[in-house]
């Protein structure tokens, strides 16, 4: 009787660490429409999930996802073609942005910076006239935003 209350006992400590693997693994992302920003900045993590830089620098790189080289400068990623000058260099930007602020202008840099040309990769609502097959949808997914705010965060001098 006692083995079987052992086997019990490990069945629930298993079910309740697979449960909440489970509930992490899962997180439902912040809805684009209930990101908080305070100041622009964004401290909460939009997954639950911490960002993949690998994947970042990916996300960054990308013509047909982020596509930050049109804009900024990386020296970071110099067998990369056509790195524009818009907006500022990335070199450094670790040290110059906090994670909730480099969250914040990824996220939706107009709520940082009035009158900023740079998209807002995290927005879903108020575009002026968007493709029917981009309505009611980001630029980047929660997880993409967080990946690229992990890999801006190895920028530092």
């Amino acid at each position: 009787m006692q083995c079987l209350g052992g086997r019990m006992k490990l069945f629930s400590i298993t079910a309740v660490v697979a449960g909440l693997l489970a509930s992490a693994a899962f997180a439902e992302p912040v809805a684009p429409s209930v990101v908080k920003y305070e100041d622009g900045v964004v401290m909460a993590s939009l997954t639950g999930v911490a960002g993949d830089p690998v994947n970042g620098r990916d996300v960054f790189k990308n013509r047909k996802q982020g596509n930050c080289l049109a804009c900024h400068v990386n020296a970071e990623m110099p067998e990369e073609s056509f790195h524009g000058e818009v907006g500022p260099e990335m070199a450094g930007v670790a040290d110059r942005w906090s994670v909730g602020e480099l969250r914040g202008i990824v996220s939706n840099s107009k709520m940082m910076f009035e009158g900023t040309i740079m998209p807002a990769f995290y927005r879903d609502t108020g575009f002026d006239r968007p493709l029917e097959k981009f309505s009611g949808k980001t630029i980047l997914t929660a997880q993409q935003v967080e990946d690229v705010v992990a890999y801006l965060r190895t920028l530092a001098e």
